[in-house]
């Protein structure tokens, strides 16, 4: 595996997952920065380093996938050479600034018979897949309405591309946050029908959206109201799904990025959440005043991810995440972007 980048996603997240699942190994992480290149070689020792991604393609007979971890204005470029020199590539979400260049990507790579997937790990959240079954099972009945969010209180200005007010850097919550939110809506409800959003810059010196929401119309009738926002003094449920029979109400984050920022690696207890934190199911009270009964969380599984991108392929297995679903997300989130630009509510 070709890593490219060693900031926040490529060190926290993919490096460690890479290096933890079985038939993977991480052979080259490439960074210009030479402080992130010593950090690369002194967690894994025989990792080999690159200053540009163009340092790959020579020996791409030396690799099985590339993956891309890079700021989000780099993305469809390295993923577009990765493919151009034969290598299946993951890229990290958002895929692309715009639903067309991400089809345009999924296009070569199955003009080429490449795997192409987007690293939407989120769909591994330990409170996502306990929804997941709780939805399966019908616990809920029929659901009317889904609320996500996913808020920080980051009051000072961090700097860096995220921040950034320049269109070509796909900066900004709607991009970052928002990427995982409507992902993970889409996933549970279906198609959007209708997208409305209202998007602010709060902080004193921004330069792009750090509270923003986002409504969804589903085609199957639900709706999401999805929260993304670094100004929240006060947070709120991290989901809080409403049904026709019942409603389940879950705070706190899952705590594998926390344990990955730590240093901590996939293992034994990995994933697990203590009882005090699981969410609680039923109707007609507070969770917070004691009402509804607890429904044990099960545990987070970022490992999923990578175990399946193995079995992919080794046997040509499903791709987790496809080019495809990541740009029906970038529709609404461009759809977003319309909308609380112009005030309207737009129609897909």
């Amino acid at each position: 595996m070709g890593l490219v980048g060693y900031g926040l996603a490529g060190s926290v997240f993919h490096a460690p997952l890479i290096s933890a699942t079985e038939g993977l190994v991480l052979d080259t992480v490439v960074t210009s920065n030479p402080e992130r290149q010593k950090q690369a070689r002194t967690e894994f020792p025989d990792v080999r380093t690159a200053a540009t991604a163009d340092e790959l393609w020579p020996r791409a007979d030396e690799l099985d996938l590339i993956v891309v971890a890079s700021p989000n204005k780099t993305h469809v470029p390295i993923a577009t050479a990765a493919l151009e020199a034969g290598l299946p590539v993951v890229v990290d979400k958002p895929i692309a600034g715009t639903a067309a260049d991400a089809r345009e990507l999924a296009g070569l790579a199955e003009a080429r018979g490449l795997l192409l997937s987007v690293f939407q790990n989120r769909r591994w959240d330990n409170d996502f897949l306990t929804l997941r079954k709780l939805l399966a099972e019908g616990e809920l009945g029929d659901v009317l309405r889904f609320e996500s969010r996913f808020e920080r209180w980051r009051p000072q200005l961090k700097g860096g591309w995220r921040e950034s007010g320049d269109p070509a850097e796909v900066g900004g919550l709607l991009y970052d946050l928002g990427s995982h939110v409507v992902d993970q809506a889409l996933v549970l409800f279906g198609p959007a029908a209708s997208v409305y959003a209202e998007s602010d810059v709060r902080r004193p010196g921004a330069e792009t959206d750090d509270d923003t929401f986002i409504a969804i119309t589903h085609t199957s009738g639900v709706r999401s109201h999805l929260y993304v926002s670094a100004t929240t003094a006060q947070l709120g449920p991290r989901f809080r799904v409403l049904g026709s029979s019942a409603g389940y109400v879950k705070y706190g984050l899952d705590p594998q990025e926390a344990a990955l920022r730590e240093g901590l690696r996939p293992g034994p207890g990995w994933g697990q959440e203590p009882e005090p934190l699981w969410g609680r199911i039923g109707a007609g009270e507070s969770p917070l005043t004691g009402g509804g009964d607890p429904v044990p969380t099960l545990p987070g599984d970022y490992p999923a991810y990578y175990a399946a991108i193995a079995k992919a392929l080794r046997e040509g297995g499903p791709v987790p995440v496809t080019a495809h679903e990541a740009a029906a997300a970038l529709d609404v989130l461009e759809a977003a972007r319309r909308s609380a630009r112009d005030g309207v509510v737009v129609t897909l």
